[in-house]
């Protein structure tokens, strides 16, 4: 693997979350689940896609994305320059 692969991840989080920052945020109306940041933007975008998108036949690209994206950064986890590293407690 590369070494710079863990800070991969860093740039995912910023594409993701501002894209979902910029286009979804307004749409949660009852907060944010006590879920990690990538865990819940999956839920609401899979939720989204299957509640809203496919029903209507509209087109789901962008949602589709993003919850690639989130599940991508469930999966990596925390990076190196990630900040909820710095807010876990060590054993």
């Amino acid at each position: 693997m590369n070494s710079l692969a863990p800070y991969a991840a860093f740039f995912m989080r910023l594409a993701v979350g501002g894209v979902f920052l910029s286009r979804g945020l307004d749409r949660i109306q009852g907060g944010i689940p006590n879920l990690s940041w990538a865990t819940a933007m999956a839920v609401y975008m899979a939720v989204t896609i299957i509640a809203i998108k496919l029903p209507h036949h509209a087109n789901f690209e962008l949602e589709a994305l993003l919850l690639a994206g989130a599940v991508t950064l469930m999966a990596l986890g925390d990076g190196p320059l990630s900040i909820g590293i710095r807010f876990k407690k060590t054993a």
